[in-house]
């Protein structure tokens, strides 16, 4: 190569190296995430039980525009288990606002991959502008769940959602998994076990959903 062109080419590199720096500062000081990636932890049910000690949640969600996308892949977790995933107002009890997304089962590795389309963005909430009739298909029973559905909804104003919760969908799989016995109102009739796993790791008013803009 000719000294001259080497120089050029020299030049050109650096020049392509500054854009390259500056693209990269302009995205990370934008207030404007399209895709996120975090952990969950362990809940403070399993802390304080000292359950699930191997168990790690990765979570991932894309922006669609008009949806967004997001996937979990967990491992170390008890095998052959069903969970119930929540989207949630607060990691903690009493929980606030939740809403039952899916469901997220292990296999017989303790293995558990999910993706589940929804609005999973600062847009998430929840709103009643007044009380209405509500179907009650579950009632409560003694025996069998401590919570039964209400007949009516409490009027509400916008209560935004940026936690996710994930409970054992019974109380006999998460005591079988070394965790607290107990009934929760977490899966689809109301018989759920404590919770599992959470976004506590994250303060109550800045969940990880709340990073994302459609």
């Amino acid at each position: 190569m000719k000294p001259y062109i080497k120089r050029a080419a020299v030049i050109l590199g650096t020049a392509g190296l500054i854009i390259a720096v500056g693209g990269a500062a302009a995205v990370a000081t934008s207030t404007r995430h399209t895709k996120t990636r975090f952990q969950m932890v362990r809940s403070t049910a399993s802390e304080n039980a000292g359950c699930l000690n191997g168990a790690k949640v990765d979570v991932t969600i894309q922006s669609k525009g008009q949806v967004e996308v997001m996937r979990i892949r967990a491992s170390g977790l008890p095998k052959n288990t069903d969970f119930d995933l929540f989207v949630i107002q607060v990691p903690n009890a009493p929980f606030g606002m939740s809403w039952y997304q899916g469901d997220l089962d292990s296999n017989a590795w303790g293995w558990a991959d999910g993706t589940f389309v929804g609005r999973f963005s600062v847009e998430t909430f929840s709103v009643a502008p007044g009380s209405a009739p509500a179907p009650v298909v579950h009632t409560a029973e003694p025996t069998v769940r401590p919570t039964g559905d209400a007949s009516t909804n409490p009027k509400t104003d916008p209560i935004h959602q940026y936690h996710l919760g994930l409970w054992f969908n019974s109380e006999k799989e998460a005591q079988a998994a070394g965790c607290a016995a107990g009934v929760t109102p977490f899966n689809g009739d109301h018989t759920a076990g404590v919770q599992a796993l959470s976004t506590k790791n994250f303060p109550n008013d800045q969940g990880p959903l709340r990073v994302i803009q459609p």
